[in-house]
């Protein structure tokens, strides 16, 4: 390449930067318009009430929220109340007004209609007490308004939104907690299913153990004492891989030593997997279901557990090499069909707190794409698969 050219081509690429910079600030410049800005400030104001909104409505997140729902109604203060008209929070000035917003609140609470209180102090135009309101709930919340200008339409509509959308935000909260009390309940529910029946076995294993080797039964009540305390914890929804199978692993510590050689268990775990989030005790049905339906009419089964590393998700399997079962069942009912496979009073009894609960719980976690997945055949075996996101936001320990 010649001079001529080298200088040409530079020219060229000088050219090409200074057009892209050149683009680039008109396109900030367009994008940072006054009308824009003001969009981007309320999205910002909302979302600041919706956090304090999502934990649920009480003093605390009524006086964290008071402040940008004045911003958005561009109230002179701004007033909250329950759903039975006490006052939660009061932000901003004329707080002597306190009575004749409590008062309107209990009315406007009992009516779920919007009232009006035209100069209510010097200074003070009008105090908007709205009503928030639910369709299916009624009145959840009081809001109140004082304004130094008249309520016009505009004003009065713009109060109304804002009411609409904290109506919103307190659903979500209720949605939320109804949904951890629905989780609380499941496990609840899955304690339920290991107690009666593994535990007493459990025990009837380590006094066996007691005259003829005392050495194995003060281990095994120290594994039974550490598999109890886990599965009965109180903290949390959510446990991480790791911990579900070292408590898998004290489970079948106890079965190993009630069948003997008659259990063979194998593991394969990648490494990378063991920090993922999965719900609490979502393994234990699995593998107490392989174990009993794995040994089931015969002198020796295999329970196969592996987790491995599926790009973005993390694949966790429990599988048996015991008498398997119609898919058809699989196809015309629902995941019980798979404890009941031996029939008999303990399987029916722990068939609506075990399979399915565990694939309820995977899909309200993290989606329909995250249930369980069952393979199984006559005489063939059942391996029960569940799929698990390695991160996904609002999912944690």
């Amino acid at each position: 390449m010649t001079g001529t050219s080298i200088v040409i081509v530079g020219l060229l690429v000088a050219v090409v930067v200074l057009g892209a910079l050149v683009l680039s600030s008109r396109t900030r410049r367009t994008l940072t318009t006054p009308e824009e800005r003001a969009v981007h400030a309320t999205l910002h104001t909302a979302s600041l009430a919706a956090r304090s909104f999502r934990r649920g409505l009480d003093a605390a997140s009524a006086a964290e929220a008071a402040p940008h729902l004045a911003l958005l109604t561009s109230a002179d203060a701004l007033a909250l109340a329950d759903e039975t008209g006490a006052l939660l929070a009061w932000h901003g000035p004329h707080d002597a007004l306190t009575p004749r917003f409590t008062a309107a609140a209990l009315v406007v609470a009992d009516t779920g209609r919007r009232e009006l209180i035209v100069d209510p102090a010097p200074g003070v135009r009008a105090l908007v007490v709205q009503p928030v309101v639910l369709d299916d709930t009624g009145v959840v919340a009081v809001m109140g308004v004082l304004t130094a200008a008249v309520p016009g339409p505009g004003i009065l509509g713009a109060i109304t939104e804002v009411a609409r959308y904290a109506a919103g935000q307190i659903e979500l909260a209720e949605l939320d907690a109804s949904r951890a009390r629905l989780d609380r309940a499941e496990v609840r529910a899955l304690r339920a299913q290991i107690s009666p029946h593994f535990i007493y076995n459990a025990l009837n294993t380590v006094a066996s153990f007691v005259r003829t080797d005392p050495a194995r039964a003060r281990e095994l009540i120290l594994e039974f004492a550490d598999f109890t305390r886990y599965s009965f914890r109180s903290a949390g929804e959510y446990t991480v891989l790791s911990d579900e199978l070292r408590n898998i692993d004290r489970y079948l510590t106890l079965e190993r030593a009630r069948f003997g050689s008659a259990l063979e268990v194998r593991l394969q775990v990648a490494p990378e997997v063991l920090g993922v989030v999965l719900p609490f005790l979502a393994l234990q049905p699995l593998v107490e279901n392989a174990v009993r339906h794995g040994l089931s009419g015969q002198a020796k089964g295999t329970v196969t557990i592996v987790a491995a590393d599926e790009g973005a998700d993390c694949v966790i399997s429990v599988e048996d090499d015991g008498v398997g079962m119609d898919p058809e069942l699989l196809r015309s009912g629902s995941l019980d069909a798979v404890e009941e496979r031996s029939g008999g009073p303990s399987a029916k009894e722990s068939a609506h707190v075990g399979l399915a609960n565990v694939d309820d719980r995977l899909r309200a976690a993290f989606g329909d794409d995250y249930g369980l997945v069952v393979e199984t055949a006559p005489g063939a075996g059942t391996r029960v698969s569940m799929r698990v996101p390695k991160f996904r936001p609002g999912i944690r320990v």
